[in-house]
């Protein structure tokens, strides 16, 4: 593959990802200034401003990761870049049941397959390029405490 290709396909998997994460802001914004601040929520819930700079990055680092599988020359890429689809969707799906439909009991549900998916992915990558599984942890840390806030908020609300 060519340098040029080679970069275009990363700035896309970055620009996919970064995508999806913009899709879920759009739904996230209103009901953060208007509905999220009348939810009980535990003593450990980050400030707001936290979680835009946060995901921001791990949207680079799937996108880096994704690009780092999607090139690693495996003759199936199917086995690698189906959880990575499905990840990357349900990521999407999160911040809609959760800020969109304000359903955090529905969100925890999802948020355990996003998990799982992840889970899932990180085998995937680990198969073909370990960097990319290795980018993808973070990502997986910061969804584990994500569910622990999500269903904490559901309980308490």
């Amino acid at each position: 593959m060519s340098r040029a290709r080679s970069t275009s396909l990363l700035l896309a998997f970055v620009a996919i990802c970064l995508g999806v994460g913009a899709s879920g802001s759009w739904v996230t914004v209103q009901s953060v200034a208007t509905w999220y601040p009348t939810l009980a929520k535990p003593a450990w819930n980050p400030p707001a401003a936290v979680f835009g700079p946060v995901w921001t990055v791990l949207y680079i680092m799937m996108g880096v990761a994704g690009w780092l599988a999607w090139t690693a020359g495996t003759t199936d890429r199917k086995k690698t870049m189906i959880p990575f689809g499905i990840q990357l969707a349900l990521n999407a799906v999160w911040s809609f049941l959760f800020f969109g439909l304000q359903k955090p009991g529905w969100a925890a549900l999802e948020i355990i397959l996003l998990w799982l998916a992840i889970v899932w992915t990180v085998i995937a990558f680990c198969k073909v390029r370990t960097v990319a599984a290795a980018l993808l942890l973070p990502y997986l840390l910061w969804v584990t405490f994500a569910a622990l806030l999500n269903i904490t908020i559901w309980r308490l609300n």
